[in-house]
């Protein structure tokens, strides 16, 4: 993620005494994403991810901390977060809620194939699976509530045409509920960044820290979205069919989720067109910082709305 919050070689080897890991032997920022802070950590014992959140208070973490380490546990490929000797996942570091995690052996791809789209299909439907067994809830705090008050927001900031668009489209995710469809535990923020692969296997999903619990097919979305969209905002066929195989393969859909698909891949390119919107007119400030184009997932909502061709 972008580096907002600096820690330094002192600061760090400092707070790692609550842990037993060794000598801190090397502190590396990881410039890319929006929302927290994150550095590649290597002590004499091992390499870990060091996570400062920016805005998820202390006493938010344990959803998602334990989350990690209850998928970890069922066989879903994911960091296991560690316990410091006081059995805490995480303790404030730099006046910041801080925990260290172990560092997966892969690679984001920009690229995928038609391989690693069904693998990671697969993946998140036995995400979903395992997450049936977890016992915490968290409710969506990006979820139809947050885009529609933050799309009132965003109006005034922009032009006429984009604002009626997004105009539109709140209109008509607010005709559609899908509360009769199934639910549980979903990543939220599936993209291709958020998941390391080694070669065409999984490696693991990362970054669940918009995880929450919603409706499953829209984490489906979010994933297909990102893991099948081409530059120009149209959607590879091949891929996205390859990814909900996948998928699949572990949880078939049921005819009222496949009824629900067109329009759920509406909110996730909405959701995410308003998030984006949000940090380009309102960025937040940081030491090195990446805004994202918003206007990416603009043109997917564009094309969905046109298409008429599903893929299922």
């Amino acid at each position: 993620m972008s580096v907002y919050t600096v820690v330094n070689d002192d600061m760090l080897a400092a707070w790692l005494q609550r842990y037993q890991l060794g000598q801190l032997t090397g502190l590396e920022g990881i410039a890319a994403g929006i929302t927290n802070t994150n550095y590649f950590v290597t002590t004499t014992h091992g390499r870990y991810v060091l996570t400062l959140f920016e805005t998820l208070r202390l006493e938010e973490l344990p959803f998602y901390l334990q989350l990690m380490s209850h998928l970890a546990r069922h066989g879903v490929a994911c960091p296991a977060p560690l316990a410091d000797q006081n059995d805490q996942f995480a303790s404030l570091l730099a006046e910041r809620p801080a925990c260290l995690v172990t560092c997966l052996d892969g690679r984001d791809v920009a690229e995928p194939t038609v391989t690693q789209c069904r693998a990671v299909g697969e993946m998140l439907a036995q995400m979903h699976r395992a997450g049936a067994t977890f016992p915490l809830r968290m409710a969506n705090p990006r979820g139809p509530a947050w885009w529609s008050q933050t799309a009132g927001e965003l109006y005034p900031l922009l032009d006429p045409a984009d604002a009626a668009m997004l105009r539109e489209e709140v209109r008509h995710q607010e005709q559609h509920r899908f509360a009769h469809l199934p639910v549980g535990v979903i990543h939220a923020d599936l993209f291709r960044d958020n998941v390391l692969l080694r070669g065409d296997a999984i490696a693991g999903f990362i970054d669940f820290y918009y995880a929450c619990n919603d409706v499953l097919l829209y984490d489906v979305a979010i994933a297909v979205n990102d893991w099948a969209r081409q530059a120009d905002g149209e959607i590879d066929a091949a891929l996205a069919r390859a990814f909900l195989a996948g998928y699949q393969s572990v949880r078939p859909l049921t005819d009222a989720e496949r009824q629900a698909w067109p329009t759920m891949l509406r909110a996730g390119a909405l959701r995410f067109w308003t998030s984006r919107l949000l940090d380009f007119h309102r960025p937040q400030e940081g030491e090195m910082t990446f805004i994202k184009d918003p206007g990416v997932f603009q043109r997917l909502l564009a094309a969905h709305r046109a298409r008429s061709d599903f893929w299922l």
